[in-house]
């Protein structure tokens, strides 16, 4: 992306996960000219990724609107991710190679070095090194099948806003699991890899799905 392009890109992306467009929101293009201190070409090229990235929908004749569930869309999402993922795992313990696994041990760092930090937690190193490391497994897994599918089910604006909810003992949970995952792949336990990963995603379930439903009431 140009510069310009990122910056309505991330100005758009921060305002949908902070709230400031709700989802179902119609997004104007006029309107997000003026917000984003840009032309009309980068904010064009900007809700195309943003729709790539599932953030927002383009509708025929109609324009471009904020990305929208309900309770059981998420429910299914998470569902469908806990048992795909859990089959990665199951794989990945056969396949995975040192290095991965040294990949996976170095992201466990960053984010255990981020949240030993004083202050709030830094959501955005959690994104970026939470979406590596579910890229390595999904790679050693070695199944252009599961990775396909993943692809279509895995929402990053679900994901960025159950973590942008998480307390700093909840990012803590989610980065112990990590580590239970890495020791069942040294291990080679296919199943032990998939029950934490399995729990690893349904608590994420249980936290957005509850945030979800909060803030509808």
């Amino acid at each position: 992306m140009s510069k310009a392009t990122e910056k309505a890109y991330t100005i758009i992306r921060e305002n949908i996960l902070n709230g400031g467009y709700p989802p179902g929101t119609h997004l104007k293009e006029g309107e997000l000219v003026e917000k984003c201190g840009v032309s009309r070409t980068p904010v064009r090229d900007a809700l195309r990724q943003l729709a790539t990235d599932r953030y927002v929908v383009t509708h025929r004749n109609q324009g471009v609107f904020v990305n929208q569930w309900t309770v059981d869309d998420i429910k299914d999402i998470f569902e469908l991710r806990s048992i795909l993922e859990s089959i990665v795992v199951e794989r990945a313990a056969i396949h995975i190679s040192s290095d991965d696994v040294a990949n996976l041990k170095a992201i466990h760092l960053k984010i255990q070095t981020m949240l030993d930090q004083n202050g709030p937690p830094k959501v955005e190193v959690f994104l970026v090194e939470n979406k590596a490391f579910h890229q390595i497994l999904i790679s050693a897994a070695n199944s252009r099948t599961l990775a396909d599918t993943l692809a279509q089910i895995v929402q990053p604006p679900l994901i960025a806003q159950t973590a942008r909810q998480y307390t700093r003992q909840e990012l803590q949970r989610s980065n112990d699991h990590h580590l239970d995952i890495i020791n069942a792949l040294e291990a080679k336990d296919g199943a032990w890899a998939a029950s934490v990963m399995k729990t690893h995603i349904i608590s994420a379930q249980r936290k957005f799905v509850n945030t979800y439903k909060d803030e509808e009431t």
